[in-house]
């Protein structure tokens, strides 16, 4: 561990990648890697990009990859693949989309499988954006599996969300149903040299004023891209940057960073007790009789689970002195 710490504080690629490693694979010393480089994070700017299978978001976040190189930013990529349910592997297609830009030295990308989860992440999402940020990567580049209409968990990790449409992908209304309309602070229409681009943004723009029709606050503006070609990807930077300089200047930023802690302590709290009511489940004890009583409709699963929980909490603060 202490090796590992002190390379990758160094600046060594192959101790970031054992330390993603790590998280990805719940190793015993997890909880201790991310204690450690807990300190050195915070600096890092995370961006979302989610949208539908096909809609190019490997694609354009390449092309947004090369445009935040050519302006000195070191970038991390985090493409997320879905895991199949009948071989349980994934194509982990992202990576070969990305070849040139993953050899690049001030480039790191990491391709993650589902594994099961649901809404467009993986469940180490948040721990392994926390290891980059650690790394002092000045961007960081979340792609979700794009999964139509349930990939909206980046929005709750991302300091800014992009969200990737295309012409011919359905009206504004089918936008607005599928609930990435509310999610997005960022809005491109890529492939915008395909034919019926204007009319997509119209209908686009025409969705967005209904969702976001309301005095003050941020409007999220909608960028035309062709990732094949790097039309509109500076102008998609920029826009970025905008929403960006919007959260410091009315203090936002600092309110998504404290409603993220609180969804990672009551995250964190409740994974640290359910593993502690598992144990005390598995070890039996004098519990198999309860559950006996429990099956036979003799007691109810919710007052047992309240006196688990209550011995449970009773033999933390026993051993916490």
């Amino acid at each position: 561990m202490e090796d590992l710490v002190r390379c990758f504080l160094g600046g060594d690629r192959r101790a970031l990648a054992r330390a993603i490693s790590a998280v990805e694979n719940d190793h015993p010393h997890k909880r201790q890697l991310l204690q450690r480089l807990y300190r050195h994070t915070g600096r890092s700017y995370v961006v979302g990009v989610t949208g539908s299978p096909g809609a190019g978001k490997s694609m354009l976040i390449g092309a947004l990859t090369r445009h935040l190189r050519r302006e000195g930013f070191t970038v991390g990529i985090v493409a997320v693949d879905p895991t199949s349910p009948f071989s349980g592997g994934a194509i982990l297609g992202d990576r070969v989309r990305m070849q040139d830009i993953a050899r690049d030295a001030g480039v790191f990308m990491r391709s993650l499988a589902t594994r099961g989860s649901l809404g467009g992440l993986t469940r180490n999402t948040r721990d392994i954006l926390d290891v980059l940020d650690g790394f002092g990567l000045d961007v960081i580049l979340v792609e979700t599996v794009g999964v139509g209409q349930s990939e909206v968990d980046v929005s709750s990790l991302a300091h800014s969300t992009v969200v990737v449409l295309t012409p011919g992908a359905g009206d504004g209304l089918q936008a607005m149903k599928s609930g990435i309309m509310e999610v997005g602070d960022v809005f491109a229409l890529n492939k915008a040299d395909l034919a019926g681009a204007d009319a997509a943004r119209l209908e686009i723009e025409g969705a967005l004023r209904i969702v976001h029709d309301g005095p003050g606050g941020w409007r999220p503006p909608l960028v035309k891209t062709a990732a094949v070609t790097g039309e509109g990807v500076a102008a998609l930077w920029e826009a970025l940057v905008r929403h960006r300089d919007f959260l410091v200047s009315t203090g936002k930023l600092a309110g998504l960073r404290k409603e993220r802690l609180r969804r990672d302590i009551a995250t964190l709290a409740g994974e640290h007790v359910r593993g502690l009511v598992m144990e005390k489940l598995a070890a039996g004890g004098g519990l198999e009789g309860e559950l006996v009583r429990v099956a036979d409709r003799e007691l109810d699963p919710y007052t047992l689970a309240e006196e688990v929980l209550t011995d449970v909490a009773r033999e933390v603060l026993v051993q916490n002195g």
